[in-house]
C-alpha cells in the first residue's frame, strides 16, 4: 500500500517514519496520540516552531537538549530569560542557534502566561477550540493525500499571532496539530489509525 511501511515487527506504519528506530517510537507512542496538557502543547509549539526549514527528525535527535536548554520548557522560567540566556542558547551546540527562533520561544512563552491567565480553560482549550475539541479524522491513502496546512490550522495560526505568538504560520499549526491529536493523518492501514 502507497504511503506504508512494513517494520521489522511486521507493523505496517506511516511511511514519513521509515526505518530509524527513534523516528518509528515516535511515531507508535507519541505522533497523533491526544494531548491536552498545556506545558505538553507549549513545548510541542515550540519544537515545531525550531522545525520550520528542518525535518522533524532532527529536533526529535535535539528535544533532550532542548529540554535542558529551555528549562523543561517551563513558560514561567522561559518568560523571564534575558541577554545573558539568549547568548548562552545561540552557544549551544546542542539546539538550533537561530536567534529569531530562540526569541520567539521567549516571547511565546510570555504570551503563553497571558493567555493562560485570560483565557479560560487554558492554552489546551484555545487549542482544541480550532478543532471544536474532538479529533479531526482523516483518511489519506498515501503520503501525497496529507495536506501541508487546512483551514483549522489557518484559523489556529490568526489566533496564535493574535494572541502575540510567533513562529506559528498554518504549515507549522497542521504539523503541531497532527502531532498532538487534533488531526489524525494516519495512512490507511497504519496500525495507528484510529488509535
Amino acid at each position: 500500500m502507497s504511503g506504508l511501511l512494513t517494520g521489522p515487527d511486521g507493523r505496517d506504519r506511516c511511511l514519513w517514519c521509515g526505518d530509524d528506530p527513534e523516528y518509528q517510537r515516535y511515531h507508535d507512542e507519541e505522533w497523533g496520540v491526544v494531548q491536552r496538557d498545556d506545558r505538553v502543547l507549549f513545548e510541542k509549539l515550540c519544537l515545531e516552531g525550531f522545525q520550520a526549514g528542518l525535518s522533524w527528525i532532527t529536533i526529535l535527535r535535539k528535544r533532550d537538549n532542548f529540554r535542558e536548554a529551555f528549562a523543561n520548557f517551563d513558560p514561567v522560567k522561559i518568560a523571564e530569560f534575558d541577554q545573558v540566556d539568549i547568548d548562552r542558547l545561540m552557544a549551544d551546540s546542542g539546539i538550533v542557534r537561530n536567534r529569531l527562533k530562540i526569541e520567539s520561544t521567549i516571547s511565546n512563552a510570555q504570551a503563553w502566561l497571558n493567555l493562560m491567565d485570560e483565557e479560560p480553560g487554558g492554552f489546551s482549550k484555545f487549542v482544541w477550540d480550532a478543532v471544536d475539541g474532538e479529533t479531526l479524522v482523516n483518511q489519506p491513502q498515501s503520503m501525497a493525500d496529507v495536506p501541508g496546512k487546512t483551514s483549522a490550522a489557518e484559523l489556529l495560526s490568526k489566533r496564535l499571532k493574535k494572541a502575540g505568538f510567533r513562529f506559528v504560520g498554518p504549515t507549522i499549526c497542521y504539523a503541531f496539530m497532527q502531532s498532538m491529536g487534533l488531526v489524525d493523518d494516519h495512512i490507511f492501514g497504519c496500525w495507528k489509525k484510529g488509535s
